[in-house]
C-alpha cells in the first residue's frame, strides 16, 4: 500500500521546495557599453525565468498512423523586468548596448556579432543563498528595452522596465554539453570557455 500521509510528503519535498523570489541574474554588457556598477544588475532585476525546454516533433504519415520523432531543439527569447534607480545606470547600457548594433539616426552598427552578443546567467538560489541551478545563456542582445511610463497618478511606485534578449542557445548545469562552457561545482561557476559571472566576494 502506498504510504500518503502528509508527513510522506514533506519528507519528499526536499529544502522545503524552491521559492520563486530566490534568484540571482548576472549580466554581462559589451565592452563599448558604459555600464557602471554591473554588479547592480543582480540586485535590480526583479523578475526574470528558468528557461523552456523545447524541442519540436516531425510527423510522418505510415498506413493511416502517424511516427512522431524528434525535431531541431528551438530557444525561445528570454526576457527580464528591471527596477530603475536615479542613476538610470542599467537603462542608460541597455539603450547604448541596443544603439551600438544598431544606432537611432543612422542606421548602422555593429556587423561582428562577437562584439554584441554576450553571456547571461541565472542561478536559482537555496534560503542561504547558495546557488542550486544555473543557467547560461549563449550568444544574447537585447532586441527590446520597453517604455517606462510615468504619471502623476503615479504614487508609492518605483519605475521599472523590461528588456527581451534573444538568444542563440542556452545550457545549464545538467544539460549534456555543459562541460564546452562554464560548469557548476558545489554552487561554484568554473569557467573554461567564457568569463565568469562576479563573485560575491
Amino acid at each position: 500500500m502506498a504510504n500518503n500521509s502528509i508527513a510522506d510528503f514533506k519528507a519528499r519535498l526536499t529544502g522545503g521546495g524552491a521559492r520563486a523570489n530566490l534568484f540571482r541574474v548576472h549580466c554581462n554588457f559589451p565592452d563599448y557599453v558604459d555600464a557602471g556598477d554591473e554588479e547592480k544588475a543582480s540586485f535590480l532585476i526583479k523578475t526574470a525565468a528558468l528557461p523552456a525546454s523545447l524541442i519540436a516533433n516531425i510527423t510522418i504519415p505510415f498506413r493511416g498512423r502517424q511516427l512522431q520523432v524528434a525535431g531541431d531543439r528551438s530557444f525561445e527569447p528570454w526576457a527580464i523586468t528591471v527596477l530603475n534607480d536615479t542613476d538610470f545606470d542599467l537603462r542608460n547600457a541597455f539603450e547604448q548596448w541596443m544603439n551600438g548594433i544598431n544606432q537611432h539616426a543612422a542606421n548602422t552598427g555593429l556587423t561582428d556579432p562577437d562584439e554584441y552578443m554576450m553571456d547571461l546567467w541565472i542561478e536559482q538560489l537555496d534560503k542561504d543563498g547558495n546557488p542550486i541551478k544555473t543557467y547560461d545563456f549563449r550568444g544574447c542582445w537585447p532586441s527590446a528595452v520597453s517604455a517606462i511610463d510615468v504619471s502623476y497618478d503615479a504614487e508609492n511606485t518605483i519605475e521599472e522596465f523590461g528588456v527581451e534578449f534573444q538568444v542563440t542557445w542556452w545550457e545549464s548545469d545538467t544539460s549534456t554539453d555543459y562541460s564546452s562552457g562554464p560548469t557548476v561545482d558545489g554552487g561554484n561557476i568554473d569557467v573554461t570557455a567564457v568569463e565568469a559571472p562576479p563573485s560575491d566576494d
